[in-house]
């Protein structure tokens, strides 16, 4: 089996920053008018994704964003520290501002990101939001919002759209 090629950041960041209008813009195109069987081509473009992404050669989604922590997070993690729900989110945690007032880290990068390895300290017991990311198995119509955000942050995920723009370009 061949080696995955590491991500390199900063040219990824580039690209990104690039690309990244297009691509929402064909998202939102996908999302109004897909065309049929779209979760299935789509499943099928993200084996390939996965034989080209070394997600620890990256950790930018643990780098630059923070997953929102569900009732079962708080409960499984904060056991895991010895704490209390109320001392885990008060050490770790802040409450968004507005909206659904999720609870989030209060710091990027994330606390329990291990930066020489990117290793996650809490790998087992993870946020489900971490476990999921960056969501691409998922029903398209229901990530789209969730995608147009993340090919910014994720090589697998840019490269996820990259592969459906020139793919669906002609639907």
């Amino acid at each position: 089996m061949s080696k995955i090629p590491p991500v390199i950041l900063r040219s990824f960041k580039q690209k990104a920053r690039h690309k990244k209008t297009a691509m929402r813009r064909f998202l939102s195109k996908l999302d109004k008018e897909a065309p049929r069987g779209l979760d299935k081509k789509i499943a099928s473009l993200e084996k390939e994704v996965w034989k080209e992404t070394d997600c620890l050669s990256c950790a930018n989604c643990c780098k630059t964003m923070t997953p929102t922590y569900n009732a079962r997070d708080l409960k499984r993690i904060a056991r895991h520290f010895e704490l209390t729900v109320t001392d885990f989110k008060k050490k770790y945690l802040r409450q968004e501002r507005g909206g659904a007032r999720d609870w989030m880290n209060k710091d990027t990068p994330c606390r329990f990101l291990n930066l020489k390895d990117n290793k996650c300290s809490i790998y087992a017991i993870r946020p489900d939001d971490c476990a999921g990311f960056p969501h691409l198995s998922k029903k398209f119509r229901d990530y789209v919002h969730i995608h147009k955000q993340n090919v910014e942050y994720c090589p697998a995920t840019y490269s996820l759209v990259e592969k459906m723009m020139s793919r669906f370009a002609d639907e």
